[in-house]
């Protein structure tokens, strides 16, 4: 029986993930779930999977949280802030922690329970584009198990082959690790109708249900561009190892292809459950609700190369992979500061890669070594961006 916390319970993946431990109650159990500002939805998920305790991400709901929790008759204890996130995440009953938490903010919770020797399933991938080496070495010192949940990375965990070691690439015949996305709803659309884009186009993907701040990541390939980040620190690769192709049909999650020309590919439905179950159950397999695919009743399935006129953060993230953790942390920190503003109303679409760029331009190469000095340069940056959209409105 694995007892698991679910870090941002309320979220897409968290839902997903309840769902998929719900189907094997004899399995799972749910220690804590975590959530932001949706309590409603927080403690009826508490209700329905027995929780041991709720934590809510912010201090001044906590008396919110308490009445809430009373009128509903919820039975699970109540925590609140950011500390109590990183004691549930390593709590000693905690075997699995599903990392879910959307950007930042999830961080510090997830490296607690790295820290921890946990079983970490990260959906967080901005964990790794923050804290990169410092995130590994972490993992390295505890024995924790890190086991990619982003479909794209779960995909080329499954095509590596047994025994592969960390950063041996080469050692394990892997020529190309070939890292899959969709293009988003603007693959066809005019480059100079661009400024135009509207929040809701923007938070409407052609093949996933997700978040809305992902969703754009997903429209702008900010989103492939971090993961391409994130998959450098998960496999211990270069960027040289790594090709991004566009596969509009999101049904090739990822391959892998080795020096003998075999392409070793992952398919299936685009759905979160199942590299959610596969996290779970790992090494085994057991059942996530989705549907197995209908090869007879499949359309082909397309390839091309990403543009980056149509998709310059994704440049931008390739660019700060190469230049090291500063950039990094600069353009995840700025990036979710312009997402943040664009569904506000506040900048433009194309405003968020030139702030994004603006930002790295403005701030001087460092090289950073802690846990400290990587929260700093979010901090920064989030203040030059801040001071960029304010420039737009």
């Amino acid at each position: 029986m694995q007892t698991v916390t679910i870090l941002g319970a309320t979220g897409s993946i968290g839902c997903s993930t309840l769902d998929v431990i719900n189907r094997h109650p004899d399995k799972y159990r749910v220690f804590a779930v975590t959530g932001n500002s949706q309590l409603e939805k927080l403690m009826q998920q508490a209700i329905s999977c027995a929780a041991r305790y709720v934590v809510v991400a912010d201090d001044n709901l906590y008396d919110d949280a308490v009445k809430l929790a009373q009128s509903m008759k919820v039975s699970s204890e109540i925590l609140c802030g950011p500390k109590a996130l990183e004691e549930v995440a390593s709590a000693p009953e905690v075997t699995s922690v599903m990392a879910a938490i959307v950007g930042a903010a999830g961080l510090l919770p997830t490296l607690a329970a790295v820290k921890a020797g946990k079983r970490v399933l990260l959906a967080n991938k901005e964990a790794l584009v923050m804290s990169g080496a410092l995130f590994i070495d972490a993992a390295n010192q505890s024995g924790a198990e890190i086991l990619p949940i982003d479909s794209e990375h779960n995909a080329i965990f499954q095509c590596l082959p047994e025994g592969f070691r960390y950063g041996e690439l080469q050692q394990a015949g892997i020529s190309q690790i070939l890292l899959t996305g969709s293009g988003g709803p603007f693959r066809h659309r005019d480059i100079d109708t661009f400024h135009t884009i509207t929040v809701e186009e923007a938070c409407h993907h052609p093949n996933w249900s997700m978040g809305r701040k992902i969703t754009v990541d997903s429209a702008t390939m900010m989103n492939k561009g971090l993961e391409f980040i994130e998959a450098c620190w998960l496999f211990g690769a270069s960027s040289k190892d790594i090709t991004v192709v566009l596969h509009p049909q999101s049904v090739i999650h990822s391959m892998v292809q080795y020096t003998d020309g075999s392409v070793i590919a992952q398919l299936g439905n685009p759905d979160m459950r199942t590299p959610i179950a596969y996290g779970l159950a790992w090494p085994a397999r057991i059942d996530a609700g989705v549907e197995p695919l209908d090869f007879a009743k499949m359309a082909s399935l397309t390839f091309e190369s990403p543009c980056y006129a149509r998709y310059p953060n994704l440049k931008l993230a390739i660019d700060a992979c190469d230049s090291g953790q500063a950039a990094t942390t600069r353009l995840n920190a700025a990036n979710e500061i312009a997402v943040a503003a664009f569904l506000d109303g506040a900048i433009g679409f194309t405003d968020i890669a030139a702030i994004n760029e603006e930002t790295l331009n403005r701030m001087e190469p460092v090289t950073v070594s802690s846990l400290q000095q990587i929260l700093e340069e979010d901090r920064m940056a989030r203040e030059v961006a801040t001071e960029l959209v304010r420039s737009k409105v």
